[in-house]
């Protein structure tokens, strides 16, 4: 039996490639909007982008970084082989970025009184990462 292998017969974890480009020019102190114009395709970058929004108080901006870091996300997912559902690690690191935009859309969703959009996907990412739910929560 290997360490991965899940014993309920769901799904099997995605954990999306590695891209550390974007997660290292954050790091270093590029802007998020630097990153994210370099690398359109990173969730992480577009997820500190709503984080950034939401702090300084513009809420459907924030909401527009995480609906688009979300999407990216997804489809990153799917090219790596989820099919809808299924646990994503927050224990892998590659996944956060996909997590913190998930996050930034339940937040902002909340804040704008889309309590449908709110609780959707508050329940996704506590069911792909309970642990991404409780470290962003």
């Amino acid at each position: 039996m290997s360490i991965h292998e899940n014993l309920l017969g769901g799904p099997p974890p995605t954990h999306l490639p590695d891209d550390p480009g974007p997660r290292e020019l954050l790091a270093s102190g590029a802007t998020p909007a630097d990153v994210a114009a370099r690398y359109p395709t990173s969730s992480l970058a577009w997820a500190r982008l709503a984080d950034e929004a939401f702090e300084r108080g513009s809420v459907v901006e924030s909401y527009a970084y995480a609906r688009t870091g979300y999407h990216r996300g997804l489809d990153a997912l799917r090219r790596n082989g989820w099919k809808g559902h299924g646990p994503v690690p927050w224990e892998h690191e590659p996944n956060r970025g996909f997590l913190r935009a998930l996050h930034a859309l339940a937040r902002a969703a909340q804040s704008i009184g889309e309590q449908e959009e709110h609780e959707r996907c508050s329940q996704f990412l506590k069911d792909s990462s309970p642990t991404a739910a409780q470290v962003l929560g």
